[in-house]
């Protein structure tokens, strides 16, 4: 049976949102239509899809908003901007915002479509990497491995997703509230003293590279050096 690929689509012109997510939905895909910036940051949140199509222009919170905000806590989803817009400054803005791709409307569907599998095999070939290398040590996801020389710990399930979300987020702050939801259900006090112990676990585990380092930043999250 195969598992649907969850995509956020943020476009406020409800006819073109419409028609762009019965397309995707033929194709395969479960589709997330939102029709402002504000109502698509609050199902990234609590949805996690695996690809942002955002239109440019939209009301409460637009496109290139939306994308430095999805930014600042995940480095990787691919985000494609679908925008009317022709100027190169406004391509050279959504690239510069971390997008992975521009479409000008109008477009055709089995463009967009393209796109869209091109970007998710780039992210599947990178998230199948076996080593995924923290300062000294070598971390694998799909083992729940964590090797440093000949030494090799095993990880808990949690713990591994743990470190994968701090990794893909290296030196950059990892919300919380973010990973409270994805890996427990909920950013509740008991969840987030559970995660806490999490962090100290992942501290101890990672402690024998002095260059490894995972930092608490007060009222918002953690932060993964190396």
């Amino acid at each position: 049976m195969n598992t649907k690929i969850k995509i956020l689509l943020a476009e406020d012109e409800p006819s073109l949102g419409q028609i762009i997510k019965e397309s995707l939905e033929t194709r395969n895909f479960e589709v997330l239509l939102c029709e402002n910036g504000e109502v698509a940051y609050n199902t990234y949140k609590t949805e996690q899809p695996l690809l942002l199509v955002l239109d440019v222009m939209m009301p409460k919170k637009d496109g290139f908003t939306l994308a430095k905000e999805i930014r600042k806590e995940n480095s990787e989803i691919p985000i494609i901007f679908l925008t009317a817009k022709s100027q190169t400054t406004d391509v050279v803005e959504g690239f510069n915002l971390g997008g992975n791709d521009y479409l000008k409307k109008p477009f055709s569907m089995e463009e967009l479509i393209v796109r869209i599998n091109s970007l998710l095999k780039r992210g599947k070939s990178e998230l199948n990497l076996e080593a995924i290398h923290i300062g000294n040590y070598i971390f694998n996801l799909k083992k729940q491995t964590l090797q440093l020389n000949n030494t090799v710990e095993n990880l808990t399930h949690r713990e591994a997703q743990l470190l994968f979300h701090l990794t893909k987020n290296k030196n950059q702050v990892l919300e919380r509230s973010f990973i409270l939801k994805k890996l427990w259900g909920d950013d509740d006090f008991f969840n987030a003293r559970s995660m806490d112990v999490f962090i100290t676990k992942l501290r101890k585990k990672l402690k024998n590279d002095p260059a490894v380092q995972i930092i608490n930043v007060r009222g918002y999250g953690y932060k993964l050096i190396y």
